[in-house]
């Protein structure tokens, strides 16, 4: 069946989930326009250069072999190959330079945890016994455990079920840190859980890739062009003000205001918001308030982060991986110097000696974001020194980036989860894209691709007269 070109869909929002749903929405034959109020596209997973030509990312960006819907998505873009797979390994860096990793083998799962745990050498056995003992829920929980789970924390449940609470500080606590930028007292169980069990059932679901260079190169720039190049617009420096409705309840048209101009009022036959949790609230009418939907979704909150870029004037780190850190304020990191090719060279094109380049994660953050960048520098280049005593020694800071997001991914609290809600809202036009709508893999790069696919998917299912229906 051929779809009307005569249907015109706004999308508000430029991240991946915006993206993502403008090209099914393309392809499938409607008219298609991207608003994003800020000057790039990417969201959570932007990216863009400094005064001397080096790329800065919101945040570390990184795939999992378990993700499909965005693998699927850059092989149709013809960029799946920009992805740099690394060793399957999860190394973590302690004070005084310590070191444990979990090294997965060729075996069929979950024999394939077996070797690692019978190898690691930082734990006992009595504390790897304990962990070994309660794999079985990671492993084999129905989606009805899981949900079951999402009323406690994950502290909780480790605690709960006896295991050694120096797993939870060493190895849970980079992880969830990592997952959501929480600790493990601040995230549902259900969360740490369900990711927890992808990985341990797949035996390549852990294994993690980077991008060649940058996400802007990489992923959105190709993303978007192949949405213009389809007839599809894409208006940066657009911010939607308000939601207009008519007198049943639908929505009218968007108020928007496009850079300094004055705010004009667009429409369109359906609408997608694709914004993170903090801007779509803002945007809810109030008339639209007494639906349990809306409710809901106003219960969501975002989680601050920030992530410090930093160059040294040598190499720190060799290590071509994520690492990842229970001590000090850098649960999750990279040396992008050694990860990413292209990061590797000046600002001018050249190449230059080898230096590390860091990428951190820094949290929990809740009491950074507001910090000036002397304290966040001074607590981020002290942990590298405990973590690298010998390469750090006599390391010196070239230059730094600090970027501060004070909402970011939504916060799965316990007893959050059940406000998540389908793409396809109460309010006939109006479908939503984003980590808080239902899909398995929640605020990542995969969950952002699969909301905004279902989003499309509603949409398309709604124009051919179809029952469109959520799946996880």
């Amino acid at each position: 069946m051929e779809y009307s070109r005569r249907k015109k869909i706004l999308i508000g929002g430029g991240g991946i989930a915006g993206l993502a749903a403008g090209k099914r929405l393309i392809d499938a034959g409607f008219d298609v326009e991207i608003l994003e109020k800020r000057d790039v596209l990417g969201g959570k997973w932007s990216s863009w250069q400094d005064k001397e030509g080096e790329w800065i990312e919101t945040g570390l960006h990184v795939f999992f072999g378990a993700y499909e819907e965005i693998f699927t998505l850059m092989k149709e873009l013809g960029i799946y190959e920009r992805i740099l797979w690394k060793e399957h390994v999860l190394t973590y860096t302690l004070d005084e330079g310590e070191r444990f990793d979990f090294r997965t083998a060729k075996l069929p799962s979950p024999l394939h945890l077996v070797p690692t745990l019978i190898k690691n050498r930082y734990f006992t056995w009595p504390q790897k016994l304990s962990l070994a003992r309660n794999l079985y829920p990671m492993l084999f929980g129905s989606q009805q455990y899981y949900a079951d789970m999402d009323n406690m924390s994950y502290q909780q449940w480790h605690l709960g079920h006896g295991i050694s609470d120096k797993l939870l500080k060493k190895m849970f606590l980079p992880l969830s840190l990592a997952l959501k930028f929480v600790t493990p007292k601040d995230i549902s169980a259900r969360v740490v859980l369900d990711v927890s069990g992808i990985f341990l059932r797949q035996n390549g679901a852990s294994r993690m890739g980077f991008l060649q260079g940058s996400p802007e190169t990489h992923l959105m720039g190709p993303l978007a062009q192949y949405i213009k190049d389809r007839g599809g617009k894409i208006t940066t420096n657009a911010k939607i003000l308000s939601v207009d409705l008519d007198s049943a309840g639908k929505i009218a048209g968007l108020c928007v205001q496009r850079g300094n101009d004055a705010p004009e009022t667009m429409t369109a036959d359906e609408y997608v918001m694709a914004l993170p949790i903090h801007n779509l609230k803002r945007l809810i009418p109030p008339q639209w308030l007494d639906r349990d939907y809306f409710k809901g979704l106003m219960q969501i909150e975002g989680v601050p982060v920030v992530s410090v870029h930093l160059w040294a004037d040598r190499q720190i780190s060799y290590v071509d991986n994520i690492l990842f850190s229970p001590d000090g304020v850098i649960p999750v990191y990279a040396d992008m110097a050694n990860t990413t090719p292209e990061y590797r060279t000046n600002g001018n094109g050249t190449m230059g000696s080898r230096k590390s380049r860091f990428q951190f994660v820094v949290a929990p953050a809740h009491d950074l974001i507001n910090a000036d960048d002397e304290t966040i520098l001074d607590q981020v280049w002290d942990s590298i020194q405990r973590n690298f005593p010998v390469t750090a020694k006599d390391a010196q800071i070239e230059k730094y980036h600090i970027v501060r997001v004070p909402q970011s991914v939504y916060w799965p609290k316990p007893g959050m989860d059940k406000f998540r809600v389908p793409q396809k809202s109460p309010i006939d036009n109006l479908f939503l894209a984003g980590g808080y709508t239902i899909q398995r893999f929640y605020d990542s790069m995969e969950g952002a691709t699969r909301s905004g696919n279902r989003a499309a998917d509603a949409i398309i299912a709604k124009d051919c007269g179809k029952v469109w229906q959520v799946t996880p």
